[in-house]
């Protein structure tokens, strides 16, 4: 019996090629969903540093000093005495008043409110000034982070060795009425707070 082969230039049963791949497709809902998770992924990480800055913004630099012990009546006895010793700055001052706004190319119309704010270093060790570092609290209690680069006399970013000082801009947006301003050393380090003027 005589064997059958295939035409030429088609493959044997059994050993021919494989069906070739299916193309891959691309999800538009797939860059859609990871585009979307990004800006969503964002937006949570501006709510924990505004968290942040909101908790750590109610505290003082000063501490109120605690009452002597009731087992010391000693000391009540001495005012003269205590009455020579220097009163101890704080590390770090923060001084505010009024400003007017001074628009920059950045800034989106007018409405646009500015504080004048004056940060002395009296500790012993460098401290870095930023204006993201400050927050301003109208006269309603609600607090505006600073507008970048909105402001002809922003606050510069510098590093303030012990004894110095620098004066700025803080600058929120809209128009509202100043009370206070909150610096916040590093983001999450020790806040001071300072009435406006």
């Amino acid at each position: 019996m005589a064997q059958q082969f295939p035409p030429p230039g088609q493959p044997q049963p059994g050993y021919g090629y494989p069906p070739p791949p299916q193309p891959k497709k691309t999800s538009a809902g797939k860059i859609v969903g990871f585009g979307c998770l990004g800006v969503v992924g964002l937006f949570v990480l501006l709510a924990i540093v505004g968290a942040l800055l909101g908790d750590s913004g109610d505290a003082t630099a000063e501490k109120k000093p605690t009452p002597p012990p009731a087992s010391a009546p000693a000391k009540a006895a001495e005012p003269a005495a205590s009455s020579a010793v220097p009163e101890k700055k704080a590390a770090v001052a923060v001084a505010a008043k009024k400003a007017s706004f001074k628009k920059t190319l950045l800034a989106q119309g007018d409405a646009y409110t500015s504080v004048s704010v004056t940060v002395t270093n009296n500790s012993s060790k460098p401290i870095n000034v930023n204006p993201l570092y400050f927050a301003i609290t109208d006269t309603n209690g609600t607090k505006h982070t600073s507008e970048l680069g909105v402001d002809e006399d922003q606050i510069a970013t510098v590093e303030l060795a012990p004894g110095e000082n620098v004066t700025g801009a803080v600058t929120g947006k809209g128009s509202w009425t100043a009370k206070s301003v909150t610096y916040t050393d590093g983001l999450i380090g020790k806040s001071v707070r300072a009435d406006v003027s």
